[in-house]
């Protein structure tokens, strides 16, 4: 009996010597079953979608137009039948012209992954919009516009030489160039910019999928010219956006500067020139601008066309009776733009024709004329053509809100 208690005290001793021996404790460690371990996590990647068709169900290629490819040839040689290549044209009518497609642009194509038919044909029409034609299972027909975010930008500059170099060398969209010869045709003759000029403009870019793809429209801008600023502030007084300067007076005047957006002066009124063609001395009493063939010839002012055909020496021309005071010609055109003819009424800006060397003439150049009370004068020593509407009284506390939220942004 005195043994047994000892065995079992000397056990019991051994244990408490063992636990209170251990200077750090052990945390407890279960295993993880085999079965769980291997369980991997299954992940769903999403789907892509290119112009909203679901690429889980479509293979694609992007191909450039070619010269002489037609919307017919592509899907003829992608195994499309003439018969869905005939409805597809008949549900192109009235969305887009099938044979205004152009050389360079994109297309893609789709074809089903189980069959491999071609599904949809997608042409980049411009850098605003596309159209999608389906031709399988059924042919449908649509224009899409892309969606565009507007960003409003600021952007200064010194002038060494001209305003294109200008911004050609501070990287500027030049398409702001066109804008801001328009916004200021009357104030500044920009073919007499000097060094040391300036301007500053705010205006906002069209941005589509992330880039750049446009000027849509200057808001304010300053030019310093000869040490005097020049002001210009965009406003609406309900008929469309126009520019005034900062005593709220129009800067448009009736009568538009030139004919052409994209010219020079390749030579002005003038008593006695010589003649290229003629080789003798004549008075040249219009101004010829030098442009591309085919560039757009606009009407200078709203009017009614009085005259458009053929002359010897005049080529193909078109004369605009504006008032009873003013009347506009526009001589050596390739063609007439559509509907132009004797009777037509036409606004400021709208195209009438389009640049060629047809009569007496040596290279493409539209010589505009332009005619006060019978007499035909130099239209840049017009300085009392009537001006536009100024900002309306109604109006004047809202386009001050406009103009000081500018100014300080442009003043220089």
């Amino acid at each position: 009996m005195v043994l047994k208690n000892f065995m079992g005290n000397r056990y019991l001793l051994v244990f408490f010597i063992l636990l209170f021996s251990c200077n750090k404790k052990q945390p407890l460690i279960f295993e993880e079953p085999e079965e769980i371990k291997a369980k991997e996590k299954i992940t769903i990647k999403p789907s892509e979608f290119l112009y909203g068709i679901n690429l889980d169900s479509f293979d694609y290629s992007t191909h450039k137009i070619k010269w002489g490819q037609s919307f017919s040839d592509i899907l003829s040689k992608n195994g499309v039948s003439n018969q869905k290549i005939y409805d597809a044209s008949l549900s192109a009518r009235g969305i887009f012209n099938l044979n205004k497609i152009k050389k360079g642009n994109s297309y893609t194509l789709f074809f089903e992954k189980h069959s491999k038919k071609l599904s949809h044909f997608i042409y980049q029409s411009s850098k605003y919009d596309y159209v999608i034609c389906r031709v399988h299972p059924e042919v449908t027909f649509s224009k899409v516009d892309k969606q565009i975010s507007y960003i409003e930008k600021e952007i200064t500059g010194n002038i060494q030489s001209s305003l294109y170099l200008s911004f050609s060398e501070n990287n500027y969209p030049i398409d702001l160039v066109n804008l801001m010869v328009d916004v200021f045709a009357w104030q500044i003759d920009f073919f007499r910019i000097n060094p040391g000029d300036s301007y500053s403009i705010v205006y906002t870019e069209e941005i589509i999928e992330g880039e750049f793809v446009g000027v849509n429209r200057i808001k304010a801008a300053r030019i310093t010219h000869n040490d005097k600023p020049y002001f210009a502030f965009a406003y609406d007084q309900g008929l469309g956006y126009d520019f005034f300067d900062d005593e709220g007076k129009s800067l448009r005047k009736t009568f538009l500067r030139a004919p052409l957006k994209f010219y020079r002066i390749s030579s002005k009124y003038k008593k006695r020139r010589f003649h290229p063609v003629l080789k003798r001395y004549r008075d040249h009493l219009g101004t010829d601008y030098a442009a591309p063939r085919g560039t757009p010839i606009v009407t200078v002012a709203d009017g009614k066309v009085v005259e458009a055909r053929y002359g010897r020496n005049n080529g193909y021309f078109v004369k605009v009776r504006h008032n009873n005071i003013f009347t506009t010609q526009y001589l050596h055109m390739s063609k007439f733009a559509k509907g132009i003819r004797p009777g037509k009424a036409v606004k400021q800006g709208d195209v009438i024709g389009y640049v060629g060397s047809t009569g007496l003439a040596t290279g493409p150049h539209v010589c505009f004329r332009f005619w006060r009370n019978g007499k035909q004068v130099d239209p840049y020593k017009q300085n009392d053509l009537p001006e536009g509407e100024p900002v309306l009284n109604n109006h004047w506390n809202a386009f001050n809100y406009i103009k000081e939220k500018y100014y300080k942004k442009i003043e220089g």
